[in-house]
């Protein structure tokens, strides 16, 4: 069942904090959940459709429903890490094509700074809950060195260089400085990342992403109640999910699983990398946004290095514009996962609604994709295509 043009994203909703002493988790996600309702021009009552993470409190979606007091026809809790909201508008489209409901809400909040967790601490990924970890861990492993390592794979199989990889994070926070919301709105220089402290060679502290209390909202409608509202219509046109595994330890640490998830959500929604105006790429880390752009063929494999050089992906200046908001390398990465704020940045641009310095002119067909888990070992992928509609 394909799911192009059955559904539209009317609401959505990032919330302001980056730090919340002051916040549960149930109110975060709440307060999410309004905003992306006024921004819809709906009510509580509209919902009838519920999609979360693991992340959230109590019994997850039962206990959300409850504390927001929502009477829902379907609830789907699927869990991919970062890349999970994603999937959730993917699932939202197909349940709405389905006739399970008519209104999906997606939610994501998360306290990470405040309780004082780091990204060295995420953990589950390394779980010994998990079959194979037990290899990995007497070699160190741990999140940071696990991407530095696909890092330094493709420095080594291509001669992408540090300067190279440090343009992605001057282009996000050339678009950062124009955000207030952004824990980092100094623009930086090539020279500021390559010489900041080493975290995990090749990476350095520039390189990597922040740690930020916070969350956001999307609410996806059907077609028809999506027409009977104020904003532009934000329409689902294709969407992919893939999976990449460590596969017994025979794994090349050089792609991702948007190879498959983008060339998914491609095809379904009939159109190719350079046709799209935006891109919002999930950037946990520096190379984490090289390699995506790579795989979902917005330039050849190898040659991400060169494609993100010299400012390419600043808006008005380059040829892709990418993470208008600053993204996770400066604006935020809330619950140790920033997949939601993809989506939402890629409608502020479809409906002209973002910064007018980091506006794309006539923004027409966005990408939204995410990672979740670690890029080296095992990670789900998730690509939307969303198109606005005159």
């Amino acid at each position: 069942m394909t799911i192009k043009g059955t559904a539209c994203i009317v609401g959505a909703y990032e919330h302001p904090t980056r730090k919340a002493p002051h916040l549960t988790l149930a109110q975060i996600h709440a307060e999410s959940t309004l905003g992306a309702l006024r921004d819809a021009g709906l009510g509580k009552a509209d919902i009838d459709g519920y999609f979360c993470d693991s992340e959230a409190p109590g019994l997850g979606a039962n206990s959300m429903a409850d504390y927001m007091g929502l009477k829902l026809r379907h609830v789907d809790t699927t869990e991919t890490g970062g890349s999970s909201y994603l999937a959730h508008v993917s699932h939202a489209a197909q349940a709405i094509a389905a006739g399970k409901c008519n209104v999906a809400l997606i939610t994501l909040a998360g306290r990470p700074r405040f309780e004082g967790s780091s990204v060295s601490s995420q953990s589950p990924f390394l779980s010994p809950t998990i079959p194979d970890v037990d290899f990995e861990v007497p070699y160190g492993a741990a999140l940071v060195n696990l991407y530095a390592l696909c890092a330094a794979r493709h420095m080594h199989e291509y001669g992408t260089t540090s300067e190279q990889l440090a343009w992605i994070k001057v282009a996000a926070s050339h678009h950062a400085q124009h955000n207030p919301h952004a824990m980092l709105k100094t623009v930086v220089t090539v020279e500021d990342v390559v010489n900041s402290p080493m975290i995990a060679d090749p990476l350095h502290r520039l390189d990597c992403c922040v740690v930020s209390d916070g969350g956001g909202a999307l609410i996806v409608a059907r077609p028809e109640i999506a027409r009977s509202l104020k904003s532009p219509l934000v329409s689902v046109m294709g969407a992919g999910e893939a999976i990449k595994t460590q596969n017994g330890g025979r794994i090349d640490v050089t792609y991702t699983a948007a190879a498959a998830s983008g060339r998914a959500a491609f095809a379904e929604a009939g159109v190719t990398p350079s046709d799209i105006d935006y891109a919002s790429i999930y950037d946990s880390f520096t190379i984490t946004v090289l390699m995506q752009l790579e795989d979902l063929g917005f330039c050849e494999k190898g040659k991400g290095g060169r494609f993100v050089a010299d400012g390419n992906l600043i808006s008005g200046v380059g040829k892709l514009p990418f993470n208008t908001d600053g993204g996770g390398l400066c604006n935020n990465h809330p619950g140790n996962r920033g997949g939601i704020t993809k989506v939402i940045e890629a409608v502020r641009q479809l409906r002209g609604e973002a910064h007018p310095a980091v506006q794309v002119k006539d923004c027409r067909l966005a990408l939204a994709q995410g990672i979740g888990g670690p890029l080296s070992t095992r990670h789900a992928s998730a690509t939307l295509v969303l198109e606005r509609q005159s």
